[in-house]
């Protein structure tokens, strides 16, 4: 056995001080505060380090971007009721500001269509001719106050509220808005102008229906247009996997398709407009004013803000959940960190900002984050680039936007949009993984087809909070059994006789173990948390424990021996008092007599006030109950303050017995009279299969009314007791002699060492108590009834059991 076996690692952390916490704390603070305001500008960090490399890769990658977002920012400003122009708007001002604070080099910032969907629900609902509130108004207002919330969750770092919507929520509002996106540009694919696409989807998708008589041109545009684009990407797509080699210019090939559509469209458009026969025979997107004509100071008046109130939560949800999960997303796909609450103060900034351009709010969008990667960007300043050639389209091409088509535009909307819906694979695998999760995605759904994306969100959010604090509320717990897998083995590889077996523990009632599960120790309860204990399961699960404890253990009353003894909840038979004694012993033969609780820590990450008190109380109410004080054993404790708050409510110090009596591997060495230093060690023998047995000291003749501590096994007191209540053990001393220790009469002993699974103290009063066999390797802890693991827990369980 190595050196260091001998050595156990004691667990005694120092007690929680929350003032020196809070001096440690306020001693960091000005670092800390250094550290937080550079947080704020990260493009400190890396653009020192700028090269030519770096350019000319960012160039790429912004032109490449820029000319997607041309065609998408004016497509998703119609979306959002807007003219076309403010599409653009928004698209330049959060590329352009997003470098200076993200710590994203991927993410591209501007408008994306769930947000430009939620923008032109709003705006239909409040620029009413009655209210004089118009479109572009009411688009930099909620621009500027999402911006504003946005910052200011960033600032205080409360970014983590965003993890409690889930994955299904998020892509249920999203799988929605796509659909109602797509059907709502159905009329303007087929050039129908009697069908109101400010209505919900399924009002839009049957009076699509109803009008399709009234269809026009532009159904040639449009189709024409959507089969292209598909085309496109099918065979590149193809020709990829055919020709890898080539992989490069078939990604470029991909990513043109929307800008050679809009060239290639309005050029027919152009021909058919100005030499055609037919009186506006197409709809075109017209006039485009050139440069920024909405730059300015917002106005916004309370009323403007009380009517938007109500839709600014989900415009801040929709802003930060898109851009930090497309941001993460690819931070994790490209190996780089990414600072969640900086990116919120990054989207935040870029649309306060922006709101003075004209801008409604934009994000970062998924297609156009995906492009910038592929076109292998290497900083987040290719966003500059991009905004470079939206400034480029704002001056110089405005006049060639006269004729874009809107069926065109339609198109490059239809086919942007459905990669944002879920496809069967998804749902099967919600079905397969949680069908509550299913439920909340197919509700989210569905409420943004028949009524908004605001309503949508609120209920998928509304619905996965709901079904968490269930969890949370009504966790799932186990009562443990055990499974032998093999017998231990000695250091020589040989197996080691009598009894002692390694075990798993796992549920009593295992969907595939549940035949071979034994029960635990009689006398000894194992349960398991799968969640912390706190104030709203704390109740729950001390009920649960306690109702196992009643239909499991026999109370420790004596049973009723006539109808008026009786309780009104005791359900068992009436005994005759000339066989009450036999039926007392007959129960205490049972092994159904409750001696210790094994607790499983191991899920536990919090335990507050309300979760101790639950455990005093059903402390109190077992004891009540079996009669008897019930020893509690905790294992796995996973923090410093759980163990804290355990003995501060007593669980360090139970039945008489309080912490080890001596200190086996002190932190200071002792000193002798001398001055020189030792440190207490254990002693080894020379045979592979000794027992680990800690000596305070080097005497070969001790008195145990003198000596602190005595050790040994665990099996020598069990199969004693068998025989008689009061055990006998064996004790063996440091020259291999063995003598008896009898329990009232303290004799001389020696120390030895045998092969055990434990090791027992005894104190100079004669108390016994339980230490963890130090040949397992594991740390024992200085209170005897918190334990490394489940296995030494249990051992100390069946201690206190025997031992009764």
């Amino acid at each position: 056995m190595s050196e260091t076996s001998h050595n156990p690692i004691i667990l005694d952390y120092e007690p929680i001080s929350y003032l020196k916490m809070l001096k440690r704390y306020a001693r960091k603070l000005p670092r800390y505060t250094k550290d937080y305001l550079c947080s704020f500008f990260p493009i400190v960090y890396w653009i020192h380090r700028y090269n030519l490399t770096w350019f000319i890769s960012d160039l790429i990658a912004g032109i490449t971007v820029g000319i997607v977002v041309v065609p998408q920012g004016m497509g998703y400003a119609k979306i959002a009721n807007l003219p076309p122009e403010y599409g653009l708007y928004s698209s330049f001002v959060g590329l352009c500001i997003y470098c200076f604070f993200g710590t994203s080099k991927d993410i591209s910032i501007g408008p994306t269509a769930v947000m430009s969907l939620l923008v032109g629900q709003t705006v239909a609902k409040v620029a009413t001719p009655e209210s004089g509130y118009t479109g572009p108004q009411i688009g930099v207002a909620m621009a500027l106050f999402g911006g504003i919330i946005a910052v200011g969750i960033g600032l205080i770092r409360l970014g983590i509220l965003v993890d409690f919507i889930p994955e299904p929520a998020i892509a249920g509002f999203m799988t929605g808005s796509a659909i109602t996106i797509a059907i709502g540009q159905y009329p303007k694919l087929f050039g129908m102008t009697g069908v109101n696409t400010h209505d919900a989807a399924y009002l839009i998708f049957g009076n699509f229906f109803k009008h399709l008589p009234d269809t026009h041109a532009d159904v040639a545009f449009g189709l024409i247009g959507l089969f292209f684009l598909y085309g496109v990407r099918y065979t590149t797509t193809k020709l990829g996997k055919k020709y890898p080699h080539y992989d490069k210019l078939w990604f470029f090939i991909n990513i043109m398709r929307n800008g050679v559509l809009v060239i290639f469209g309005t050029l027919f458009a152009y021909l058919v407009v100005r030499f055609g026969k037919w009186e506006d025979p197409i709809s075109i997107l017209e006039d485009v004013p050139s440069g920024f004509t909405a730059m300015g100071v917002p106005t916004v008046d309370t009323n403007l803000l009380s009517e938007i109130a109500g839709t600014l939560p989900s415009v801040v949800i929709i802003l930060i959940l898109e851009h930090v999960a497309i941001a993460k997303s690819f931070g994790r796909k490209n190996n780089y960190k990414i600072n969640a609450d900086q990116e919120i103060i990054a989207i935040g900034v870029a649309n306060i900002i922006g709101c003075f351009f004209g801008a409604y709010p934009n994000t970062g969008s998924f297609s156009r984050t995906a492009i910038k990667a592929r076109s292998g960007v290497r900083t987040p300043l290719a966003g500059v680039f991009s905004g470079l050639v939206v400034l480029l389209c704002l001056y110089a091409l405005t006049p060639a936007f006269y004729y874009i088509p809107d069926a065109i535009l339609a198109a490059v909307i239809i086919h942007a949009v459905s990669d944002l819906v879920s496809g069967p694979k998804f749902v099967q695998h919600l079905w397969q993984i949680n069908p509550l999760e299913l439920f909340t995605f197919v509700a989210a759904v569905i409420i943004t087809f028949f009524t908004s994306v605001e309503y949508g969100i609120y209920v998928s959010v509304a619905l996965s909070l709901f079904f968490m604090m269930i969890r949370i509320a009504r966790p799932r717990y186990a009562v443990i059994g055990r499974v032998p897998v093999r017998p231990l083995r000695a250091e020589n590889g040989n197996e080691k006789k009598g009894d002692d077996v390694e075990y798993v523990y796992v549920k009593e009632n295992h969907p595939t173990m549940r035949d071979i599960v034994e029960p635990p120790p009689p006398g000894v309860l194992i349960f398991r948390f799968d969640e912390s204990l706190t104030y709203p399961n704390a109740g729950f699960i001390s009920d649960k424990i306690m109702h196992y404890v009643q239909d499991n253990f026999t109370s420790g009353r004596p049973p009723p021996t006539t109808r008026g003894e009786r309780a009104w909840n005791d359900r068992r038979p009436l005994v005759k008092k000339e066989d009450l004694e036999a039926v007392m012993a007959a129960q205490e033969a049972s092994g159904r007599q409750l001696r210790a609780i094994v607790l499983d820590f191991a899920a536990v990450n919090h335990l507050d006030s309300t979760g101790v008190q639950a455990l005093l109380d059903l402390r109190l109410a077992i004891n009540r109950y079996v009669g008897r004080d019930v020893e509690w054993h905790f294992a796995s404790l996973a923090t410093p303050f759980i163990r804290n708050a355990l003995i501060t409510a007593g669980f360090g110090r139970q039945n008489g017995r309080e912490s080890h009596p001596v200190e086996l591997v002190p932190v200071v060495p002792i000193q002798d009279q001398s001055g020189n230093t030792s440190r207490r060690n254990s002693n080894s023998s020379g045979t592979a299969t000794d027992v680990c047995v800690i000596d305070t000291e080097e005497v070969p003749d001790i008195d145990i009314s003198e000596k602190r501590s005595v050790y040994y096994s665990i099996h020598q007191i069990q199969s004693s007791s068998e025989s008689s209540a009061h055990s006998t053990p064996t004790v063996h001393d440091s020259g291999n002699n063995v003598t008896s220790i009898n329990d009232s009469k303290p004799q001389s002993v020696l120390t030895a060492r045998t092969s055990s699974p434990s090791v027992i103290n005894i104190d100079s009063q004669g108390n016994v108590s339980y230490y963890p066999l130090l040949e397992r390797g594991v740390p024992i802890d200085r209170y005897c009834f918190f334990h490394w693991d489940l296995e030494d827990a249990v051992r100390a369980a069946t201690f206190a059991s025997s031992r009764d």
